[in-house]
C-alpha cells in the first residue's frame, strides 16, 4: 500500500531584510522589507523566459511582441478600458470629487491614476513562496518610501511640481555643507543630480517637499546630510540612496 501525502512544494524564495517598525499600532519591533533593487526588465523576463521556460521562438521577436501588447494595453487603458493580464489587472482611476454633474473635469482636482489589482492566479502562488532573513537593515539611515502625492504613486513615478513624501529612517537634511539636501539622481549620469530647493517638512522619519525636473527617464533619491543620533554633526555628509528607481513623468 502507498501513501501520497499533499505537500505543496516552496518553488520559489525572497529574500528580505527587517527594518524597525514605528507604528504604535502595530506589535512586534521591524517589519520586513523585499530589495527592490531587484527589478526586471523586459528583456531580462523575456531572456529567462527562454533560458529557464523553454520558449523555442525568436528572443528578438519576443521581446518587441511583448512591448506591443504592452503598448496596446496602455492606449486601451487611457481610453478608459480595464485590462485584465490572468495575474492581476489594471483600472483607470479618476480622483476627487465633483459638486454636480455640470462640472468641468479639473486636471488638478480629479487627477488620473492607473490602480492595480491581484487576481487570485497571482495570489494562489503565495503558497510556493519560502521567505529568507537577511538580517536587520543598516541603522545608518534608508529611504522608505518615496510618494508623489499629487499622483498617489508609491516607489514608482514623479513630475516636476508635484509635492513629494519621503519616509524613512533618520532621513533629516541637517548640516551646514554645501551639498546637504535631497537630490534626484539620474541613474544613467549621477553627475545631473538636481537639488530640491523647496522642502516643507524635514524629520528623522519624514521629509516633504517639492519635485524637480532632472530631465531624464530613470531616477534615484540621494539625501546628503550631516545630521546623527548624538545630535553632533558629522564633518562630511552621509549619502542615502533608494533602493527603487523612479521614473520623471
Amino acid at each position: 500500500m502507498s501513501m501520497i501525502n499533499n505537500v505543496n512544494e516552496r518553488l520559489h524564495r525572497i529574500r528580505v531584510k527587517l527594518y524597525p517598525s514605528y507604528l504604535p499600532s502595530v506589535d512586534g519591533r521591524y517589519h520586513a522589507k523585499t530589495n527592490n533593487e531587484a527589478s526586471l526588465t523586459i528583456e531580462e523576463v523575456c531572456a529567462a523566459l527562454k533560458n529557464r521556460g523553454g520558449f523555442a521562438g525568436n528572443y528578438e521577436s519576443l521581446i518587441e511582441n511583448v512591448r506591443q501588447f504592452f503598448n496596446e494595453a496602455a492606449y486601451q487603458l487611457c481610453d478608459g478600458f480595464a485590462v485584465n493580464t490572468g495575474f492581476f489587472s489594471i483600472h483607470p482611476n479618476i480622483g476627487g470629487t465633483f459638486d454636480s454633474a455640470k462640472d468641468s473635469y479639473d486636471e488638478k482636482k480629479n487627477p488620473i491614476s492607473f490602480r492595480f489589482r491581484t487576481l487570485s492566479a497571482l495570489r494562489n502562488l503565495v503558497k510556493h513562496i519560502s521567505v529568507d532573513i537577511d538580517g536587520v537593515a543598516d541603522n545608518a539611515g534608508w529611504i522608505d518610501e518615496f510618494t508623489d502625492t499629487d499622483e498617489n504613486a508609491v516607489n514608482s513615478t514623479f513630475a516636476e511640481n508635484d509635492i513629494f513624501c519621503i519616509t524613512g529612517n533618520r532621513i533629516k537634511v541637517e548640516g551646514d555643507d554645501p551639498s546637504c539636501g535631497v537630490y534626484f539622481v539620474p541613474v544613467e549620469d549621477s553627475s545631473k543630480a538636481v537639488k530640491v530647493t523647496r522642502i516643507a517638512e524635514n524629520s528623522n522619519a519624514k521629509v516633504i517637499g517639492v519635485c524637480v525636473k532632472t530631465g531624464y527617464l530613470h531616477n534615484r533619491i540621494e539625501i546628503r546630510t550631516q545630521s546623527t543620533n548624538n545630535h553632533k554633526l558629522l564633518k562630511v555628509p552621509r549619502v542615502i540612496v533608494s533602493d527603487f528607481v523612479l521614473e520623471e513623468a
